[in-house]
């Protein structure tokens, strides 16, 4: 069906679409077990390639040579988001002592967030690749390799300001960022891939306008999206409720308005995904791709809704809040895999 070049291209992508979901499932451990700060530099860890496993491997007097180098990373960083247009946040990094609290060293959390590392550079080496045999398009479809190759430039801008993750030492509304920027990453992906393999086989396009569809599908990923803002929202106040000795079985209820959004956001998703499936259905063949990934998209979305349901109701276990996030971001995928699907047969 594809050329050896092309096929190639669709291996590697299909691939680097795998590994950044396992990046997103390995952040999410790292966010879960509060191992962020496991590794205090950055892109080394206690300025070793390969971390410590025992205090007595630190380096001597590695807690003020660390706060004072973040120091003077965070104060470029506040430049720029000043002139960026947000003198408020940058005046919090400024004067937020607290960003340069230091954290005893945990093995454990050490570890945790250096696996999480390794496999974002997996993912970088990946992006790379991809970008490299996206060459292959560039008279047949120039925008499959346009795109990969802006996917890795802003693959190189989140692993700096994974830096900035670490040098802030976990600034709620950097994590934000840098949680939309890895679904940009995906979602980049996705559309190459779909550009790829709709190029040579454009039979699993459909062949009249779904406008509708289409709609329904957009309006569906873009509360996804906001959902996901607001989690994060929702995991900064269990972070701050965490730190300041709240009960766990106090959590939720203290939350407060983010908490009630968010909710509410997860009955819309479910609600649109749901009424997107039955249309799929009713309209495709069942052994169509749209059918298959309205199917996907509609399981997701339900273990979406239980792994919210145990968060709530069984005091944010760990193990919960990872798949909830792990799920979120799959659950972004198939949408938006399902949107493209709907596009129009062109000749």
């Amino acid at each position: 069906m594809y050329p050896a070049a092309e096929k190639r291209f669709v291996r590697t992508n299909r691939i680097t679409i795998i590994v950044l979901f396992l990046v997103i499932a390995a952040g999410g451990i790292v966010r879960s077990t509060g191992s962020g700060m496991g590794c205090p530099d950055w892109p080394k860890c206690f300025n070793q390639i390969i971390p410590p496993t025992d205090v007595s491997q630190l380096p001597a007097g590695y807690e003020e040579h660390y706060i004072e180098g973040r120091a003077k990373k965070n104060q470029r960083f506040a430049k720029m988001v000043e002139f960026f247009g947000f003198p408020e946040k940058a005046e919090q990094i400024r004067t937020d002592k607290g960003i340069l609290v230091h954290e005893e060293f945990n093995a454990a959390k050490t570890w945790t967030e250096y696996v999480n590392r390794l496999v974002g550079v997996a993912a970088g080496f990946c992006l790379l690749f991809a970008a490299i045999f996206s060459f292959t398009y560039v008279k047949s479809k120039k925008s499959i390799t346009v795109w990969s190759v802006l996917n890795l430039f802003v693959v190189v801008v989140q692993a700096w300001l994974g830096s900035i993750v670490v040098s802030t030492n976990l600034t709620p509304w950097v994590i934000t960022v840098h949680m939309l920027l890895a679904l940009l990453i995906v979602g980049i992906s996705i559309y190459t891939y779909f550009k790829a393999t709709t190029l040579r086989n454009k039979n699993i396009l459909v062949n009249h306008q779904f406008v509708g569809f289409k709609i329904l599908a957009g309006l569906a990923l873009f509360i996804t999206l906001v959902q996901v803002v607001y989690g994060t929202e929702v995991r900064e106040h269990i972070d701050h409720l965490s730190d300041i000795g709240t009960a766990r079985s106090e959590w939720i209820t203290s939350i407060g308005i983010h908490f009630d959004i968010h909710r509410i956001l997860a009955y819309v998703t479910l609600a649109l995904v749901a009424i997107l499936f039955f249309l799929i259905k009713s309209r495709f063949s069942v052994l169509s791709i749209q059918a298959k990934y309205a199917w996907i998209m509609f399981v997701l979305v339900l273990i979406q809704m239980i792994s919210g349901i145990v968060l709530a109701r069984f005091d944010v276990p760990a193990f919960a809040q990872t798949t909830h996030l792990v799920i979120a971001s799959l659950l972004f995928g198939a949408q938006y895999y399902v949107m493209l699907l709907l596009s129009k047969f062109k000749r």
